[in-house]
């Protein structure tokens, strides 16, 4: 295969750069499409729940990894995709470790512990963390009603998730904390790399970069925990893969390339609620009329947020 030129941005995504902005259909789109992949990812920790009740959380994650680079290569290998310019590599080795490696191992070996409502903790911090890193990595400004938003959407979702969670902190935490800043890194060079390749060509070439690593680690996670295949197991695993590590990434970072890295990240200021809703429904968690305020809240900080100019 050969190597893939960036010169231009390949049909249907927009270069959102400083010297460029996206026009009002390009704009609703995109946010449609990082929306879904938030719906998607707002599903990770009940399914990841579910799938530690039959496997190990070493196993859990490299046998998630492998199987979604399978359907990523998949695709790769039958649309005749070419390799990406040598110069992406790099970027593409932040994505793997943070999105592909680094987050989900760090919230599984959490989610032994800690609960799903806890661990959404994360998600209500990531938004702020990864417009931040954007605004570091990639020279992005957003403006101060655009930051105050920001901030006044991830206060309240912290306060609601540690009130859900009891206001403990657990051991947990420094792998919560690790995961939020490796998960903001592989979000915000995946979003840069979506102006100039297709978004799920980023992830796809991520989880296939990461193969030599997640092919002997799933072997020697499964020989060493034991696995106890069930209907709940088997699902969770299924889409973590499918659902979390390759389509869900596959619309946000196309999202995030439609509409820029800060407004697009703001969104998942809605994920925690999603999450919290799902472990109701998946896990017979139990939540407080606090909800409905908290999720009013955060959809005036969301509104404000993608309304204000970076």
């Amino acid at each position: 295969m050969r190597a893939q030129s960036s010169a231009t941005a390949p049909t249907g995504i927009a270069v959102t750069g400083p010297e460029t902005s996206p026009t009002t259909p390009t704009r609703t789109f995109g946010t449609a499409l990082a929306a879904l992949g938030v719906a998607a990812f707002s599903l990770t920790f009940p399914a990841t729940a579910w799938g530690l009740e039959g496997f190990g959380p070493w196993s859990l994650v490299a046998v998630r990894s492998v199987l979604a680079a399978l359907i990523a290569g998949g695709c790769l290998a039958a649309l005749r995709v070419p390799l990406p310019n040598r110069r992406h590599w790099p970027g593409l080795a932040v994505v793997g470790a943070g999105v592909v490696v680094g987050f989900p191992l760090l919230t599984t070996l959490a989610l032994q512990t800690s609960t799903t409502a806890h661990a959404a903790v994360v998600v209500g911090l990531l938004p702020l963390t990864t417009a931040l890193l954007s605004a570091l990595r990639v020279g992005t400004r957003p403006s101060r009603t655009f930051w105050t938003a920001a901030l006044a959407g991830a206060a309240a979702v912290v306060a609601f998730t540690v009130q859900q969670s009891g206001g403990a902190l657990t051991t947990a935490d420094l792998y919560l904390f690790a995961a939020l800043l490796v998960c903001a890194a592989g979000y915000t060079e995946g979003g840069r790399l979506a102006r100039t390749m297709p978004g799920w060509q980023v992830i796809a070439w991520a989880l296939v970069l990461c193969l030599p690593l997640s092919v002997p680690a799933a072997a020697l996670a499964l020989s060493h925990e034991p696995v106890h295949l069930t209907a709940h197991s088997v699902a969770g695993l299924l889409w973590v893969a499918a659902g979390s590590q390759f389509l869900g990434l596959v619309v946000w970072y196309r999202g995030m390339a439609a509409i820029g890295i800060p407004k697009a990240s703001q969104l998942q200021l809605a994920q925690p609620l999603l999450t919290l809703v799902w472990s109701v429904l998946l896990l017979g968690e139990h939540l407080t009329v606090a909800a409905p305020l908290t999720a009013a809240a955060v959809l005036v900080c969301i509104a404000v947020t993608q309304r204000a100019r970076g």
